[in-house]
């Protein structure tokens, strides 16, 4: 299963007040009573640095930035600032189909938690708020890669919109097919042994690429980073080889 996970999360920035990590896939945020015995990147991380309070989360197959606070103060003026739509959060997204526009956005609202599976739905009378904007960064064949800025933080919110777009991202077992990405099934002419092959991608292709905010200490504009995963790479790079044959 995915959640067997040996990586340890990259630290992206730390001070007195912030300690930013690239999460690896495969690990929950937080505790979660759904996968219990997953391994939880808090409990890593608080082993190391002590108590930490969590900010925000990213899904468990989800890669990429995770924020904490180290005190009470700074997780006051960091709530603050993501309720505030004042930190601005970017995603890649490698999706199923070769979107038309260059950019779009969408504002269905969402319900949380709506049915058997814990999926959000769209639900335009009791749904909250939920504003998301896209941007294409590469086309493929039969996917493509898009960059997500979700303004609003719902919980599923950049999966549910990628679907409602049109385009769910790759191996999603919620809001797309769940199937994983083989090269067998994009290169034709492919001879190998469909047995041993191993997946390109086999987890939900989403990344937390970017967070970018105001230290709430010193005032300074931190743009935090994650470099995209081995997985996702290779992914990307065996698409793009293909489209340019």
């Amino acid at each position: 299963m995915l959640w067997h996970v040996n990586k340890k999360p990259e630290i992206l920035f730390s001070d007195g007040f912030l300690l930013a990590v690239n999460k690896p896939a495969g690990m929950l945020s937080i505790p979660d009573r759904y996968d219990p015995d997953a391994p939880v990147i808090l409990s890593l991380l608080e082993k190391a640095y002590g108590k930490l309070y969590v900010v925000h989360r990213i899904d468990k197959d989800t890669s990429g930035v995770l924020l904490f606070a180290r005190d009470q103060e700074t997780h006051k003026a960091l709530n603050a600032l993501f309720h505030s739509r004042a930190i601005e959060k970017s995603y890649l997204a490698l999706v199923r189909g070769r979107t038309e526009e260059d950019e779009w956005a969408c504002d269905l609202p969402l319900l949380a938690d709506a049915d058997k599976l814990h999926r959000s739905i769209v639900d335009k009378r009791r749904g909250k708020e939920c504003f998301s904007r896209f941007e294409t960064v590469e086309r493929y064949e039969e996917y493509s890669l898009v960059r997500v800025k979700p303004e609003t933080g719902r919980t599923h919110q950049v999966r549910v919109h990628c679907a409602a777009s049109g385009y769910p991202i790759v191996a999603d077992p919620l809001y797309g097919d769940g199937k994983s990405l083989f090269l067998s099934k994009i290169k034709r002419g492919w001879r190998g042994d469909s047995f041993e092959e191993r997946p390109l991608l086999a987890r939900t292709g989403l990344h937390a690429e970017t967070l970018k905010l105001t230290h709430p200490d010193n005032g300074s504009e931190l743009a935090l980073t994650a470099p995209l995963p081995k997985d996702m790479k290779a992914a990307i790079a065996q698409l793009k080889k293909l489209t340019s044959l």
